[in-house]
């Protein structure tokens, strides 16, 4: 009753506390209408407090304290900073933690009385996990400066850093002992992992050799021992080692769901820690904890916005934007680009281009030979995508090369000699491409050209350019801060033939390149210079024979530029400015338009087709309606209504069938080297609607664009960008912001460009992403991220993943045992935020295709997917499993944590981050874990139906079968309210009132 009451009583001064506090960074405005009262935290440190009085937390993001015997936390950070792993000054006065405020991770400190931050660290650098000297003059902390995270001191009266460890492995988690003379510290060292205790002025010696993976690292009073908190394959601990003798034990229970922080001590014999959602006091040698409890109040907002609109039966013409590669021809009189699934060229002073390709295959990525007389591109005409050349005088088409997996981004060597390409994995541009070259001056006696690998496989590389002698290849690349966390920045990396010695060259050091498609480096012709595309803008550097880059770098244009391409004489280049093909001139500066005429109309069938449906599962009630016609009238719904003989219109007899709505894959990734298979793919499955949080835009568009007007046939796609991301990225999709100006741009480009969602990466801060929310709102969209809090606070409409990537190391949503507490069952629910927990990508794909085999016996699955592929994944899966058994094992935790959001009131819906597991089929298989997990067939179905539509503001059109919706709904032989498994069984799919059998959509046109 007395908690009930504190509660109450924090209820009233809550809104005080929210506005009273002085963030380094601008304040959210609340819209106070809905208050959370949080009682749980996921993956929460804490801190003991000198006197013992009180305990500081970092619950979701926030630095609070409350009383050490519990009760209520008042916060004393703003939520906007991501301020985490809080560690109290010796004399109680101040906090020090490291935050997110400004895009990287710094050391700062707060009164423990509330008050205005002070910032310690700054720079380009991430500072984490402070800790005081006893006597209160130095923090020290882990920070990845020097090339990998090593243990840092930081001298508090003068500001000077001093480097403490050197080691090319990763030191991190430090911590000062007792006496102030030495510092123990985690390390992930190859050759000798484990916990390491450094005397200041003297040499390390690892105390705790492990394995596992370490953190937390925290002293006894007495000096004697050693704490950390040790994540093995199965379970998380606190273990304890002695520093006299190393011997380790530990100390919590197996069952035990330990957090991966500091334990901090109330006695010689008592310490603090944080498992299981809770703050724990437990004594050495007990094996039962005291629970301190505590409650939190977060403010929500209840706010709306107008979404975007959809005009799904216009029949105007719109114009071509999905421009799949560009390039100029050599002499500056044509350019060859790809849209609607072919080549085009268009000659300058000529607003319409001529269609090189026709059908339903696809050709893309065209590149000019040197002397202009034909084209290398890719195109799956023989099944997958290959590289093929076009004699562009004859019209004559020939296969260059043809390798098992797909090939991508040809690029002609500058004597036309050869043609270097990608040859990438199954994750195709979110995986792994090795480079190989083709001699293109082979006889008609030889069977094949010579082909050999240039290169060892690189992480979503750039399109390559050569030096003009032929010698070495450029390539945008990620290069990391550390391997601790794999987050870096895009500089050009200069490849030699033999793998030996490459080297980084950045014409902006610690600042990414564009995106890792086809936006630079570009060697000029003559050798002299490199263009590239930074912060959405076209520059050029002067850079020497060997790529060494030298003098100062140039700005050519103000607006957004995309694919640039150079003449022949290198004196202009050609690039795409958002949606318009412009060309920039070196001597003068100035910039031609080249207009241009191609449009695309949505096909609408005009036929009557009546679906005489034995069940219908209509996406909103529970149960069936049984023997009925459903009535389409070109692409719409026209009436449901008891099943009549003799209806006018085309009959589909699914009398012994079920029907229900059309699936929503919800998260997945693509990309053209897949080819046009990936349309049928994923209708082939039942799956009518796509959402993509993730792409390049115009790659994106060239689907939207050729499914829709029927070019090929595919489902509808909702889509974004790149991944909109901080200063520091990962995937080649991604685009890095770093500054107000480059994000107006990119935000204009969403508008322009017609996007469905604008979605935010790990390292973009709450303060920008907060900004784009606002943008994105006052145009109708949604945005989405991998962030929950404070993300809903400021109306984010989304978040993928219920585990998924975090900047920290570990996930505010979810454990390393995979549970989820409280607070994110409760903020989810009570936001209104849509979740896709995507858990067929965490274990579900894993622990179902190993459960049950059979679904790899699907025909649909057996038709897109090799014997080849198959096996590899399930070699991955196994050897996962092998490293990891966790991942498996604990599986069952995460399906409860989604059965949790249901009970809830959460919103959830169905999506799995394809192709890191199988387009398609995950979809299914993550069906199959919510029911898994305790969810009705009925309660999946809805997730992946008018939830789904909901999520993307189509419900009006989508979601349901209802008299005047659109005609997406699928025929399933069997019962998949009663056993999921069943929706599987497609039979035939209608898509905007198109009839496709599964035998057309399972043949290779």
């Amino acid at each position: 009753m007395q908690n009930i009451r504190l509660a109450f009583a924090f209820f009233i001064t809550i809104q005080f506390w929210l506005t009273s506090l002085c963030p380094n960074t601008a304040q959210a405005t609340i819209a106070d209408s809905l208050r959370v009262l949080v009682t749980e935290g996921t993956n929460m440190a804490a801190d003991l407090s000198p006197d013992k009085r009180q305990i500081a937390i970092d619950l979701q993001g926030t630095i609070w304290i409350l009383p050490a015997t519990g009760g209520i936390a008042k916060p004393l950070t703003d939520p906007l900073g991501d301020c985490r792993q809080p560690s109290w000054s010796p004399d109680g006065q101040r906090i020090a933690f490291h935050s997110f405020w400004d895009g990287r991770y710094h050391i700062w400190t707060v009164s423990a009385t509330g008050g205005k931050p002070q910032q310690l660290t700054n720079g380009l650098y991430d500072d984490r996990e402070p800790h005081w000297s006893p006597d209160g003059k130095q923090l020290v902390f882990a920070s990845d400066r020097s090339g990998n995270y090593d243990i840092w001191q930081l001298n508090l009266a003068d500001g000077k850093l001093t480097q403490l460890t050197h080691d090319s492995g990763n030191d991190f988690n430090p911590a000062y002992a007792p006496d102030g003379k030495q510092i123990a510290y985690a390390s992930d060292r190859t050759d000798a992992p484990g916990v390491y205790v450094l005397p200041l002025g003297g040499t390390e010696k690892l105390v705790a050799p492990s394995a596992g993976k370490l953190a937390g690292v925290s002293w006894q009073p007495n000096g004697s021992q050693l704490f950390c908190n040790l994540l093995n394959n199965t379970q998380s601990g606190l273990t304890t080692t002695s520093i006299t003798d190393g011997k380790t034990q530990t100390l919590t229970e197996a069952k035990e769901d330990v957090f991966p922080f500091r334990a901090s001590w109330f006695s010689a014999d008592t310490y603090l820690y944080t498992a299981d959602g809770l703050l724990k006091r437990r004594r050495l040698g007990s094996t039962t904890a005291q629970t301190i409890p505590f409650q939190v109040v977060i403010t929500l907002p209840r706010n709306t916005y107008k979404r975007k609109t959809y005009d799904f039966d216009s029949r105007k013409p719109q114009q071509v934007k999905g421009i799949k590669g560009t390039a100029i021809s050599p002499d500056g009189k044509q350019i060859a680009f790809a849209a609607l699934g072919d080549l085009w060229l268009l000659t300058k002073g000529s607003k319409v281009p001529e269609r090189l390709t026709q059908g339903q295959s696809m050709e893309v990525e065209p590149g000019w030979s040197p002397d202009g007389s034909k084209l290398t591109y890719v195109s799956d005409r023989n099944g997958n995508m290959d590289v093929w050349i076009r004699d562009l005088k004859t019209g004559q088409d020939r296969l260059l090369v043809d390798m098992a997996d797909d090939l991508h981004y040809p690029i002609w060597s500058p004597d036309g000699s050869k043609i270097a390409f990608y040859q990438s994995d199954p994750r195709n541009a979110w995986g792994r491409s090795t480079l190989f070259v083709a001699d293109v001056t082979y006889t008609a006696d030889v069977t094949a050209p010579k082909t050999r690998k240039l290169h060892e496989s690189l992480f979503v590389p750039s399109q390559a350019s050569w030096s003009p002698d032929g010698k070495t290849l450029a390539v945008s690349a990620l290069h990391p801060y550390s391997s601790r966390y794999r987050e870096g920045v895009s500089e050009v990396l200069l490849l030699s033939f033999d793998g030996k010695n490459d080297r980084y060259v950045s014409p902006a050091p610690n600042h990414s390149l564009a995106t890792r498609g086809q936006n630079g480096p570009i060697w000029s012709p003559d050798g002299t210079k490199m263009a590239y595309v930074l912060d959405g803008l076209l520059w050029i550097t002067d850079v020497k024979p060997d790529g060494t880059i030298v003098g100062t770098p140039r700005q050519l244009t103000t607006e957004q530029a995309e694919t640039p391409t150079w003449t022949g004489d290198s004196k202009s280049l050609l690039f795409l400015a958002t949606d318009v093909f412009k060309q920039v001139y070196l001597v003068d500066g100035h910039i031609d338009t080249h207009p241009m005429e191609l449009s695309w109309t949505i096909s609408q069938p005009t036929e009557t087709v009546v679906v005489h449906a034995g069940r219908l599962f209509d996406g909103k009630a529970s149960t069936y309606r049984n023997n009925v016609d459903i009535i389409i009238d070109g692409h719409r719904i026209k009436a449901i209504l008891p099943h009549q003989a003799g209806r006018p219109g085309k009959l589909i007899d699914a009398s012994t069938k079920t029907v229900i709505p059309g699936l929503f894959e919800m998260h997945t990734h693509q990309h053209s080297m897949v080819g046009e298979k990936i349309g049928r793919l994923w209708l082939s499955f039942g799956i009518t609607s796509i959402r993509e949080p993730g792409a390049d835009p115009y790659d994106a568009l060239e689907r939207k664009e050729s499914w829709a007007s029927g070019v090929r046939p595919g489902p509808r796609q909702f889509f974004t960008g790149g991944l909109t991301d901080g200063n520091r990225i990962y995937y080649g999709a991604a685009t890095s912001i770093n500054s107000d100006e480059q994000l107006d741009r990119e935000l204009n480009r969403a508008v322009q460009l017609g996007y469905d969602l604008i979605k935010t990466y790990v390292r973009m801060p709450d303060n920008k992403q907060q900004r784009i929310t606002a943008f994105a709102h006052a145009h109708g969209l949604p945005v989405s991220s991998h962030e929950i809090f404070p993300a809903m606070r400021y109306d984010v409409d989304a978040v993928e993943h219920i585990g998924g990537t975090s900047r920290r190391g570990y996930s505010p949503k979810i454990t390393a045992m995979n549970h989820s507490y409280q607070d994110v069952i409760q903020l989810l629910a009570k936001s209104g935020m849509n979740i896709t927990p995507t858990a067929s990508l965490q274990g579900g794909f894993s622990v179902l295709t190993t459960n049950d085999p059979s679904l790899l016996e699907n025909r649909q699955y057996k038709t897109f997917y090799s014997e080849e592929y198959t096996n590899a994944l399930q070699a991955g899966s196994a050897q996962y499993a092998k490293l990891s058994p966790g991942y498996l094992s604990n599986f069952g935790n995460l399906q409860k944590g989604v059965k949790a959001l249901i009970d809830a009131g959460a919103h959830v819906t169905t999506g799995t981050d394809s192709p890191f597991v199988p387009y398609g089929m995950s979809l299914h298989t993550e069906l199959q874990s919510f029911v898994g997990a305790g969810l009705t067939p009925y309660q999946a179905l809805r997730s992946a139906t008018l939830w789904a539509a909901e999520t993307v503001g189509v419900s009006k059109d989508l979601g349901s079968i209802e008299p005047g919706k659109l005609a997406d709904l699928v025929i399933v032989d069997g019962d998949p309210l009663t056993n999921i498994k069943d929706a599987l069984n497609v039979e035939q799919v209608i898509r905007n009132g198109e009839v496709l059998p599964i035998n057309k959509l399972l043949t290779r046109p």
